[in-house]
């Protein structure tokens, strides 16, 4: 089982204390790491495997079949870290973990260079392999150093972040696997998602700040109205990303668990995760903004018909540049002209605005529009009146030709 620098090596894991570990492992020296969900058919794997040009896998015992159905080359790798380490299923992975990391001379690594091949839904149709480089993965970090680590000047206690997401897609990868850990922060890891584990996780390891998506925030406003007033004390804020919230929802979240602080964030797999992240201040509750710009970003809003730049207040394409954005798409040139333009601005294909104070609002994505009549209609906007109505608890619109 040989390695060369530039080898792709997939990571086929639920979430994991060993994710991180691997994941950077495979950076340091030089190769290109790739994700899936553990959950993946055997179609969906074999694609990936063929696409990517795979030279080995990390993955759990149960999933170690599949793969090598396929011939590539696997370590299996134990849920947790109390494993029989003499056991010939996980005798290669001891090994590895336990070695000497000075045995081997060290590769001379550039930012330019291909570190991940994350795959994307794109901005446009179907899913696509996104390639990242590693000053894509500082530029990212970076983030974190802005905005998390006034957390710790202005806390009192230590902070605990509770890893739900998914480590294999960008939003737990630039959260739990590089960013949060570049801050030594503590991290309760959970390895899938379960309402009841979840509220016994932020109780017990008294969690105080909680990333989420839009289905989690709702189980866990259901959560705290079962469990009544005092509940999640430990919390001091909740961060929700990857798709649009409804008004509804960030009332009921802030009327639920008032003394918690909720903001929202902005990231594509294209830019790294790197984009927005949320504010709130004594003087400004902006619950329904998904924040100001990253360091180092630059954005523009354009008119969807014209291409003409847009001012605070109005509605159009979003445009992102700076050193988060993608090296491209893997073999497809085409797709990444569409995406990237000579500028390196990259069309992320969501429809948003700004207001005077630089914050962003986000309403609905391009290829989500509806259009009726010589009229575009986002789903969000007929989603938000659905969801007004007091007897539906949730809604999804979408078009029917």
């Amino acid at each position: 089982m040989g390695f060369s620098q530039g080898d792709v090596i997939l990571l086929l894991l639920p979430n994991s204390i060993y994710f991180p570990v691997i994941f950077l492992a495979v950076l340091s020296i030089g190769g290109i790491a790739t994700t899936m969900n553990p959950l993946s058919s055997l179609t969906e794997i074999r694609k990936q495997t063929v696409g990517c040009s795979l030279s080995l896998a990390f993955t759990v015992p149960e999933i170690s079949e599949k793969l090598g159905a396929l011939g590539v080359p696997v370590i299996g790798v134990p849920e947790n870290g109390s494993f029989n380490s003499k056991s010939k299923e996980f005798s290669t992975f001891h090994w590895l973990i336990s070695g000497d990391p000075d045995c081997c001379p060290r590769p001379v690594i550039n930012q330019h260079d291909v570190a991940a091949i994350m795959y994307s839904s794109g901005t446009t149709g179907s899913t696509k392999a996104v390639v990242l480089t590693h000053g894509n993965f500082i530029a990212m970090v970076e983030t974190f150093v802005r905005f998390e680590a006034s957390l710790y000047e202005n806390s009192g206690s230590e902070n605990v972040y509770l890893a739900l997401l998914p480590m294999f897609h960008i939003y737990g990868l630039s959260l739990f696997v590089t960013g949060l850990v570049s801050l030594g922060s503590a991290i309760v890891v959970m390895r899938k998602f379960d309402a009841n584990e979840m509220v016994k996780a932020i109780d017990r390891y008294r969690v105080t700040h909680f990333p989420v998506v839009p289905p989690v925030l709702m189980a866990l406003i259901k959560s705290a109205r079962a469990a009544g007033a005092g509940c999640f004390g430990s919390l001091k804020q909740v961060c929700c990303g990857a798709a649009p919230l409804t008004q509804k929802s960030i009332q009921e979240f802030v009327e639920t668990l008032s003394h918690v602080d909720f903001i929202q964030g902005y990231g594509m797999t294209e830019s790294t995760a790197v984009g927005t992240r949320g504010f709130n201040t004594k003087n400004l509750r902006n619950y329904s903004s998904i924040g100001l710009l990253a360091p180092n970003m630059r954005a523009k809003v354009v008119d969807l018909s014209s291409g003409s730049l847009l001012p605070p207040g109005n509605c159009g394409e979003l445009w992102l540049q700076g050193p988060g954005i993608m090296k491209g798409y893997l073999n497809d040139e085409e797709a990444t002209i569409s995406t990237i333009d000579k500028e390196g601005w990259l069309h992320t294909g969501d429809i948003v605005s700004f207001d005077q104070d630089g914050y962003l609002y986000m309403f609905s994505r391009i290829k989500e529009i509806i259009k009726y009549k010589g009229f575009q209609i986002a789903p969000v906007d007929l989603e938000s009146i659905l969801i007004s109505h007091p007897e539906i608890s949730d809604a999804a619109v979408a078009g029917y030709v």
